[in-house]
């Protein structure tokens, strides 16, 4: 089974310095239909106007990845780490038993684009922990990159739960197949661009969710970015 979401079924939410759109059920936005995808719990694509940013909150028990598109993203959090994010890079947090943090937008100008990814462990009551490594375009042209998995495989960031994150740029004649395990779910969101998936179009903000499914293709993409989450059941 493969089911495509448009982008403009996502919930959204104007608060004026941040604009977000919610995958699935977050804050004010509420379908029971899309509570989550396996143990993918949040994609929000959130844009932070110039200036502005969330201020120091709270987590627990949940992974938590942020996928920088545009501009920088300015981190600080209770464990100590103070870092700013840039296109290329992946943020790991886990929250486990509890940490504080804000992200800002610096920025005089420029308006800071990311992917805010909470997955659901598979550990809870963990110290809190963080990790963010860069990975270059030139690893993830025409091909699916791991950036974040259970055990840190191929240089990736390590999360605390059964799920496996992937990211690629496609454009042209570039194309990519990998195996499915039909036992378990997958989804795809395309960031940005254009990109058949199993023969499926899909523009920038769409997502493919599966299920039972034994193969994945990318193909015939348009200036793409493409994110594929392997999850558990």
């Amino acid at each position: 089974m493969m089911q495509i979401r448009r982008s403009d079924a996502r919930g959204y939410a104007d608060h004026g310095w941040l604009k977000s759109y919610h995958s699935f059920s977050f804050a004010d936005y509420f379908d029971p239909a899309w509570m989550g995808w396996g143990n993918l719990r949040v994609i929000n694509e959130d844009r932070i106007a110039p200036g502005t940013g969330f201020g120091t909150h709270g987590h627990r028990d949940m992974e938590i990845i942020s996928y920088v598109l545009q501009g920088n993203l300015a981190h600080k959090d209770s464990m100590g780490n103070v870092k700013g994010i840039p296109p290329g890079d992946v943020q790991r947090m886990s929250a486990g038993t509890g940490v504080r943090h804000s992200e800002f937008n610096h920025a005089p100008n420029d308006t800071t684009h990311f992917l805010q990814i909470w997955i659901e462990p598979n550990q809870r009551g963990i110290p809190p922990s963080y990790e963010q490594k860069g990975f270059a375009d030139a690893e993830k042209r025409g091909q699916l990159r791991l950036v974040a998995s259970p055990d840190g495989q191929d240089g990736s960031v390590t999360i605390h739960a059964d799920a496996a994150m992937y990211a690629g740029l496609f454009n042209g004649a570039e194309s990519a197949r990998i195996a499915l395990d039909p036992q378990r779910k997958a989804y795809v969101h395309l960031v940005r661009g254009e990109l058949e998936v199993n023969g499926e179009r899909l523009s920038g903000g769409d997502a493919a969710v599966l299920d039972g499914e034994t193969s994945l293709t990318l193909a015939k993409g348009t200036d793409a970015e493409v994110l594929v989450f392997d999850l558990a059941h």
